[in-house]
């Protein structure tokens, strides 16, 4: 299975961070086309959890995870509503036993991408470059979200 490496993370931060607002449209477009399925599951979140907050967070990372696949080189074929169905089951499932022993191991070997797990990880509990934090339920909600989207895409990686 091909894993997402941390120079690939790297370089999908410098990339969708330096964009300007045409080029974020632009790319958020790109990744929206190909991925419409999951976009549409990932951006039910925020009224899923009557969180508006998730709204921009959630855009943002869906761009930078699709991007982080780019940049790896690894071809993903478009998440489909079926296989969201065939995930979501197991995936809370994982959750439950997750949040219950607090083992990162579980999460990780669940969507096959420790990466990027790790990196999400980070991300929702440290603070900005500007010193801004998220909320506990926020963050939970984004980490929640982000490792669904991780997990069907990495089920989607087309073997070559």
């Amino acid at each position: 299975m091909s894993q997402i490496s941390l120079s690939s993370i790297e370089k999908a931060i410098e990339i969708v961070d330096n964009l300007n607002d045409d080029q974020l449209e632009a790319i958020s477009q790109k990744y929206a086309k190909a991925q419409q399925a999951l976009l549409n599951y990932v951006m039910s979140a925020p009224a899923e959890y009557e969180n508006e907050d998730l709204e921009g967070l959630l855009i943002y990372y869906f761009c930078l995870i699709c991007e982080c696949f780019e940049q790896e080189g690894v071809k993903v074929r478009e998440v489909v509503d079926e296989d969201i169905d065939e995930m979501e089951e197991p995936y809370f499932d994982m959750l439950d036993q997750y949040f219950e022993d607090e083992d990162e191991e579980i999460l990780e070997s669940f969507c096959d991408q420790p990466f990027l797990a790790q990196f999400m990880a980070m991300e929702v509990s440290t603070e900005d470059n500007d010193g801004t934090t998220l909320d506990e339920e926020t963050a939970t909600q984004l980490f929640i979200v982000t490792l669904a989207m991780i997990s069907l895409m990495n089920r989607a990686i087309i073997q070559n």
